[in-house]
């Protein structure tokens, strides 16, 4: 086993060695996700690069709950003028439009970035790009000693069915009934997006998935087989999650409310931060929760605009004397919530989400059931994939009938599904079984914990015994990412 002196000086060789430059699309759940990845990285001995426009890694460190960032290098680029639009909560199609101008914006860093590539390969013998695959043409400038991934920041699951889809069905898969079609998950002017990406994603030496074989294992094999005809590598190294203890939300009032619920007794409502609700959806939701008498915690806010620090927030209004009368059963928070710690509180015991892939695994890392109602883009097919495949959820509405207003009624069923039978307690059970799974994952021995040691021994050439971050399976808490370390706690 090597000594801590021996791992001090692995770690020095490899910060001197080897840079990483994350890449991440302005959007909260990638740049959530991209963030994680770097803390974790970093605690390796990495020197980790988090490159964006000045507003989204402002953005990035706002939001980031439980990271410990002091070690990552945040590089400003400048933030190229775009319009940020409202969202619009009337429209039949839920995927966030407003952002797309800023996503546009952003393919006019691609200069800046290369610029800066070209500049840290010049300090280091190796530099790692680590990209969003919505990124790839941001980075496609090559650099002879620079070699770039992509991090795919939706479920391998979903993102499977879309190349087995694209290839026209090569080979039979085991697929449920009525799957979604990707018809009206997103709007045309996205994908003409994405097929910009095409052509620079061919570049890449391999994939990252926030995901681990025991929970997506086929899903993860199909992919790999692409990826190893094309003499690419694939990693499945996930869950990456925050860690609890380096929260500074810990005195978050939701939390104090909590302390005083029944274990398991709380159902969490959060939609993400792309949705955004119409009055009348509001209203059918608060009196849905009124009426379930179920006790619950519902985060309700208005989706990001493309610039979240520009202007006013739309306040979504809730019906009149409403927190009033659920004020013994029920709290509303209004500004942004500390869901992994909301999760992974004994006294949850359900989540109403959309089912952005963040949301998922937060939900299957801390063995909490999900009510499934799925909004946009990848979320229908995440939806499937914990209803259907996990078993760990159950659906509120059918995706074929997205454009129907979800009634009081049945929101007040589901809620009881879910909170208050038989069915909802077996729902919790194969939940935490599922979590313990992830659990496992993550420890010495388990796939998550290989792969993410094999990516590490990849980039840096070098073999992992003389480099792991601590001489225990997961990194510590000082690190501020840790694989699943909120599992403990679920």
């Amino acid at each position: 086993m090597a000594s801590c002196n021996d791992i001090h000086e692995s770690k020095e060789h490899i910060s001197k060695e080897v840079v990483v430059i994350v890449v991440p699309l302005p959007a909260q759940g990638h740049l959530n996700q991209l963030l994680q990845l770097s803390c974790l990285l970093s605690s390796y001995g990495l020197q980790v690069h988090f490159v964006s426009s000045a507003i989204y890694n402002r953005q990035a460190k706002l939001r980031a709950n439980g990271l410990d960032m002091d070690k990552l290098h945040f590089h400003d680029l400048p933030t190229p003028a775009f319009q940020s639009p409202p969202p619009n909560p009337n429209s039949t199609n839920k995927f966030p439009t407003q952002l797309q101008p800023a996503w546009y914006a952003m393919l006019s860093l691609r200069q800046l970035v290369a610029e800066y590539v070209e500049h840290m390969s010049k300090q280091a013998k190796r530099v790692v790009i680590i990209h969003d695959p919505v990124m790839a043409a941001v980075v496609q400038e090559a650099i002879p000693n620079a070699e770039s991934y992509a991090f795919n920041c939706v479920s391998a699951y979903y993102y499977s069915s879309f190349v087995w889809e694209s290839l026209g069905k090569p080979f039979p898969i085991e697929q449920p009934k009525n799957l979604p079609s990707f018809k009206g998950c997103v709007p045309d002017e996205v994908f003409k997006f994405v097929a910009l990406q095409e052509e620079p994603l061919k570049y890449r030496a391999g994939y990252l998935f926030n995901t681990c074989r025991d929970i997506e294992g086929p899903y993860v094999d199909l992919l790999e087989r692409e990826e190893v005809a094309e003499n690419r590598k694939l990693w499945a190294i996930g869950p990456i999650l925050p860690s609890k203890s380096l929260s500074a939300n810990s005195q978050h009032k939701c939390l104090e409310w909590l302390d005083k619920q029944a274990p398991k007794s709380v159902i969490y409502v959060s939609f993400g931060t792309m949705t955004s609700l119409s009055d009348e959806e509001i209203k059918e939701q608060a009196i849905g929760l009124e009426q379930s008498k179920q006790k619950f915690i519902w985060v309700l806010r208005d989706a990001d605009k493309a610039n979240v620090f520009d202007g006013e927030v739309r306040r979504p209004e809730l019906p009149d004397g409403f927190e009033e009368r659920v004020v013994e059963f029920g709290t509303v928070v209004r500004d942004w919530a500390p869901q992994p710690e909301i999760l992974s509180h004994p006294s949850t015991g359900g989540f109403m989400s959309h089912c952005g892939w963040n949301s998922c695994l937060e939900s299957i890392t801390m063995g909490v059931p999900i009510a499934a109602w799925p909004m946009h883009s990848d979320q229908p097919r995440n939806a499937v994939l914990i209803t259907e495949i996990l078993k760990t959820g159950l659906i509120v509405r059918e995706w074929e009938r997205r454009e129907e207003l979800v009634k009081a009624s049945t929101i007040e069923n589901i809620v009881r599904r879910l909170m208050a039978s038989e069915e909802g307690n077996t729902l919790r059970k194969q939940a935490e079984e599922l979590a313990a799974v992830v659990r496992r994952s993550t420890e010495e021995g388990g796939t998550s914990k290989a792969e993410l040691d094999s990516f590490i021994a990849h980039i840096t050439r070098h073999n992992m015994d003389s480099v792991s971050p601590t001489s225990s399976s997961i990194p510590s808490s000082s690190t501020g990412c840790n694989i699943s370390s909120h599992v403990s706690a679920a």
